[in-house]
């Protein structure tokens, strides 16, 4: 490079330098304007403003309009492809904030925004709209939203000012601006009695005409929304324009529909000219259900509708036309429906609108889809279920034939206003709300706005319960959506109208927030969104332009969760507090129900005698103690739990019993107010088991293990053990010493039966628990009953009654005793109220006559019957004694109590029969001498687990395995519902799996086991058993020994069967884990697994 070369690269280096400076000071304020306008990925949508596109477009004129966009960084490359395709909206992006309308909305959604792209045609009539004017307008075309006004409804029994004040309201017409539009799109008449598409706007051509035009009135509709000063307040005008607009999309796919229907398109019925005639000669009303129904739709959501066939009148017909056949009307009628819904969701080039869902139908999908007004009325009185009452709440004619529509209307009516009164309301309404929150995917839940707790189903839950509650007797709740629902229920004085206030805020609230989640992509979802930049516009397009910016991410995602609590406590002071207020003074505020209002919605909730359940809450929450005021605030709660559970006249009562036995007991009140846990836990145990109630009203300190789940868990076999041989050395006296013992029996029977109510223990955790308590209780009246022979000896000696032989040993006791457990308690398997069958062993000490050690043996197992069996002084309240049975012992009930091991020994190898050997599976030692407990074990092993066991044999435990059934058989019992000795039930799997060990136990170590589980796992494992096969036997053994045990602690009397009556069976499916409302999916269930147990026994237990 030369010298004059250098010199001139030195000179243009500042130069360059410079300029980079400026561009980099130049693009650092860009940013600082983007952030300040509200971009979030300022970096990303940088190169949006370069685009040539807007090169008209002064950039403080367009950060003046997209700093009131949601997302800027969704307005802007949504402008820049707007002006693309329709150059004159680079004039209003130029008028700034002027135009803020253009910049909310393409900021508020993407769907939108690709809309106007697809259809520029739309761009300039949309945003010549006045927002303000527009928003007059929506709510200048309102109508009233709620029943028919018919002559069916009953006004009788209000005065005139009721009615001035409740006046009966209209149902919303059909013939709404929507409605002229869309059929105008695609060339029907609006005046005609049944409007037709023009010929050449069906197929395709016709469904993008209908969804243009659909798509104009929504984003109309949604200009308006997202530019109101108060959008909370106009979100259920929005609500009720979008089931307009809904209504009207049905209205306009239903004129396709009818064109192509009578030009035969698919093919049909007849020819052209008569299918033409014959769709004149239908009438079909669309139904609205759910949202649309009600008037309150989302932006995208199902449109749940029904249809109503009829012929059309005489007077509409053709000359000479005959009238439709039934038959005819369903035919075309199907064709209508498939028809229309094409038209709204086939693909086409304009996208599909939203799922047309016909599921609420009788039947559901295996339901004809059309039916006459006849025909519903049929179902509803003979099949329909009480879900399907609920769901016709919401329904309103929309489309179609107006006066079918209100004949229909007139119909279903009283279906839906008795519904409360029918049997299984309770377990119905418990049932379908359990069933919305158990869909819910976990990870989903707590992003829930719709479905999750605190969501907006809680709120039409409660809203909708009360309606149907009140609206059998008063015609004026008897709304559609759930605003005006809450002013019903607050103008008939079911609501206070604070309450009433807050919660329509609420419901404003999280409706709001879905239709903005809805409206950013049209996409049906009712998610709080994940990502950062998401929830941060969601925040920006919550609140009106002017207080743009006031309401972070944070605080937003922060207020949607406190309104969720409160949510939660409104329901239960919405629903319950009132009940209150019509037994106690509370404030001058507080809605006072009449008794006949207080006493309906107990009945509602499952209190089968209302009155009785309103004498408990007065008992309960009157007064100005300390006690009262607590009650009073938790009642509300309360009182919803105890309905949430089996027997809620049952956990009221329980519940005052238990309070007015603990008294002003302080921590019993601060375990109410500060433990919601326990509290709940208490109410759902109160309400599940008399039996469990009984035990607490004589032992409520129990009550504080609810605080702690661990102290639910079955005390193990060394802590027991360390508690009785503490109680046995406090107490001299025996009988003070086993009351004490069969006291502590009843405590830990209690506390597993709690445990078990809250399905906090599994079946064998329950079965080994009691099976534990048990041993300890044998083994305490043993070591009592060992004492007191020990006593008796050293009084006789110091008394000189008796002289002492020189070869009888220094220890009083001439014999080792030890008990060993047989059948449920061996195998370590019982249920509450099983008895304890066990065999008596004994050995007598070294230089002891066997004649003596007889006698003493004999005398101490008496006494050990004796104490566990008398009746103690004072009286252990609710216990259910130990039933001792020794009849599995040797000669059964002619034999001696007691034997010694030779003995035993002795009648083993001469005597015994194999059902005695079958008898020794189960055979286990657990109280008394160890060492003599090993040594009967050793003796036994060799006749239960035999070197081989004969065909003969086999074939003698299945002789006796059929007599039993024969003789225990209840005489007409139902086999398939017996639990023990039925079909599949717990006999079935215990001989089976006995017989397996019986033949193979010898080589099979696992076998050598007194479980019935162990030895079936052991038999999978050696291949003797399918797995499947043990799966199938595992499932019927553990559902029939829960549903047993459920049966013994509600003190059913046929604890063996299951039941059959509903209430029970609902009652045994709530013990067994089911969400309310499955009774008869219980009943299924396990008539199904013990079907196939039955398979799998017969198989196994026969072959060979």
């Amino acid at each position: 490079m030369g010298t004059a070369d250098a010199a001139d690269a030195d000179v243009s280096k500042p130069a360059d330098t410079e300029q980079a400076e400026e561009q980099r000071r130049t693009r650092t304020r860009l940013r600082a304007q983007m952030v300040s306008a509200g971009f979030y990925d300022s970096g990303k949508s940088e190169r949006w403003l370069e685009a040539p596109e807007l090169a008209s477009v002064d950039r403080v004129n367009l950060f003046a309009g997209l700093r009131y966009a949601p997302s800027p960084d969704t307005a802007l490359p949504a402008l820049v492809r707007l002006i693309e395709k329709h150059p004159p909206v680079a004039e209003r992006a130029n008028c700034g904030e002027k135009q803020m309308g253009l910049f909310r909305l393409l900021g508020a959604s993407q769907a939108v925004g690709d809309f106007l792209y697809r259809h520029p045609q739309t761009i300039d009539p949309l945003f010549d709209t006045d927002t303000v004017r527009g928003e007059t307008e929506l709510a200048a075309t309102e109508h009233p939203e709620t029943v028919l006004d018919t002559p069916e409804t009953d006004t009788s029994n209000k005065t005139p000012e009721q009615a001035q004040k409740n006046p009966l309201p209209q149902s919303a017409p059909l013939n709404t601006p929507y409605r002229t539009r869309l059929l105008h799109a695609v060339g029907a008449d609006p005046d005609a009695e049944r409007p037709r598409a023009r010929a050449e706007l069906t197929g395709k051509d016709g469904y993008v005409a209908l969804r243009v035009a659909y798509r104009a009135e929504l984003a109309k509709i949604a200009l308006i929304d997202v530019c109101s000063p108060d959008p909370v307040e106009l979100m259920p005008t929005i609500g009720r324009h979008l089931a307009d607009l809904a209504a009207a999309a049905l209205e306009g796919a239903l004129a396709i529909a009818r064109t192509e229907v009578a030009e035969g398109a698919g093919g049909g019925l007849c020819a052209a000219p008569a299918r033409g005639a014959s769709v004149d000669a239908l009438d079909l009303a669309i139904i609205g259900m759910g949202k649309c129904g009600a008037r309150e739709l989302n932006y995208i959501s199902d449109v749940d509708v029904v249809y109503v066939i009829a012929p059309a009148p005489a007077s509409d017909l053709h000359e000479g036309a005959e009238p439709l056949t039934e038959q005819e009307c369903a035919q075309i009628g199907t064709e209508l429906v498939h028809a229309l819904t094409k038209a709204i969701m086939a693909p086409a080039p304009e996208p599909p609108l939203w799922e047309v869902d016909a599921n609420l139908r009788p039947e559901g999908k295996d339901g004809p889809l059309v039916r006459t007004v006849e025909s519903y009325v049929s179902y509803y009185k003979r099949w329909a279920e009480n879900w399907e009452f609920q769901a016709l709440l919401k329904a309103r004619p929309v489309a179609g034939s107006a006066h079918l529509g209100r004949r229909f209307a007139h119909a279903i009516d009283p279906f839906v206003w008795d519904s409360a009164a029918r049997e299984s309301f309770v377990e119905s309404v418990q049932a379908m709300r359990a069933r919305v929150t158990n869909n819910i995917p976990p990870a989903q839940v707590e992003q829930q706005i719709k479905l999750g707790p605190g969501g907006l189903r809680d709120i039409e839950f409660t809203v909708q319960l009360l309606q149907l509650v009140h609206g059998r007797t008063d015609p004026t709740v008897r709304t559609k959506s759930t605003i005006e629902s809450l002013e019903a229920l607050t103008g008939s004085s079911y609501i206070s109208r604070a309450d009433a206030q807050t919660f329509a805020l609420y419901y404003k609230k999280l409706r709001l927030l879905e239709h903005r989640i809805q409206l950013s992509q049209l996409r049906r979802t009712h998610l709080m969104p994940a990502k950062e930049h998401e929830r941060r516009a969601l925040a920006r397009s919550l609140v009106s332009p002017e207080r743009l910016g006031t309401l972070s991410a944070e605080q937003m995602y922060k207020a949607w969760q406190k309104l969720k609590r409160n949510v939660r406590s409104l329901h239960e002071r919405v629903f319950f507090r009132p009940l209150l207020a019509a037994v106690s003074t509370l404030s001058r505020d507080e809605v006072v129900l009449t008794e006949s209002a207080a006493q309906d919605r107990l009945a509602a909730l499952g209190y089968r005698d209302p009155r009785g359940a309103m004498r408990h809450i007065q008992a309960l929450t009157s007064g100005v103690s300390r006690r009262a005021e607590i009650q009073r605030h938790l009642m509300p709660v309360l009182l919803g739990w105890f309905a949430d559970g089996v027997d809620a006249d049952a956990g009221l009562l329980g519940f005052r019993i238990v309070s007015e036995s603990l008294g002003t007991t302080s921590w019993y009140l601060r375990m109410l107010r500060d433990s919601p846990a326990a509290a709940e836990r208490l109410c759902h145990i109160l309400s599940s088991s008399r039996y469990i109630t009984d035990l607490l009203e004589d032992a409520p300190t129990s009550i504080t293990w609810l605080d702690k789940v661990a102290d639910l868990q079955p005390l193990g076999a060394a802590a027991l053990k360390a508690e009785i041989a503490s109680l046995l050395s406090r107490h001299d006296d025996s009988a003070e010493a086993m009351r004490a013992v069969r006291y502590l029996r009843r405590r830990e029977i209690l506390r597993i039966a709690m445990g078990d109510a809250l399905n906090l223990l599994g079946v064998q955790q329950v079965c080994t628990g009691l099976a534990t308590v048990d041993e300890c209780t044998i083994g305490a009246a043993l070591a009592l009953a060992e004492r007191e022979e020990i006593t008796a000896k050293e009084r006789e000696e110091a008394a000189g009654i008796r002289e002492i032989p020189e070869e009888e040993p220094e220890n009083p006791l001439l014999t080792e005793i030890t008990v060993i457990a047989m059948g449920r308690l061996g195998g370590a398997e019982n249920g509450f109220g099983s008895d304890a069958d066990v065999m008596f062993v004994h050995r007598p000490v070294e230089g002891a006559g066997e004649e003596e050690a007889q006698s003493q043996a004999n005398r101490i197992v008496n006494r050990l019957m004796q104490l566990i069996k008398q009746p103690v002084r004072p009286a252990i309240r609710a216990e259910r004694p130990l039933e001792v049975d020794a009849d599995l012992r040797p000669e059964g009930k002619q034999g001696a109590m007691v034997r010694s091991l030779d003995s035993y020994r002795a009648y083993y190898e001469r005597w015994a029969e194999t059902w005695e050997f079958q008898a020794l599976l189960r055979a286990r030692p657990i109280a008394g001498s160890e060492e003599l407990g090993r040594a009967f074990i050793e003796l036994i092993d060799p006749y239960r687990y035999p070197r081989e066991f004969t065909a003969e044999q086999a074939q003698q435990v299945r002789r006796m395995k059929a007599r039993v059934e024969h003789e225990r058989m209840p005489h007409g019992a139902d086999r398939t519902r017996q639990l023990k000795l039925g079909r599949g039930g717990l006999s079935d799997v215990e001989w089976l799996v006995q017989l397996i060990q019986l033949q193979h136990a010898h080589e099979v170590q696992g076998l050598r086991t007194t479980s019935t589980l162990e030895a079936l796992n052991a038999a999978v494992e050696a291949n003797l058993v399918a797995a499947e096969d043990a799966e199938v036997l595992r499932d019927a053994w553990l559902l029939a020994t829960k549903i047993r045990g459920g049966n013994v602690l509600r003190g059913v009397r046929q604890s063996d069967l299951l039941p059959t009556l509903r209430d029970a069976l609902e009652a045994v499916a709530r013990w067994s884990g089911y969400t309310p409302g499955n009774a008869r999916q219980l009943e299924e269930d396990y008539l199904r697994v013990t079907r196939n147990a039955r398979k799998v026994y017969e198989r196994l237990f026969f072959e060979g």
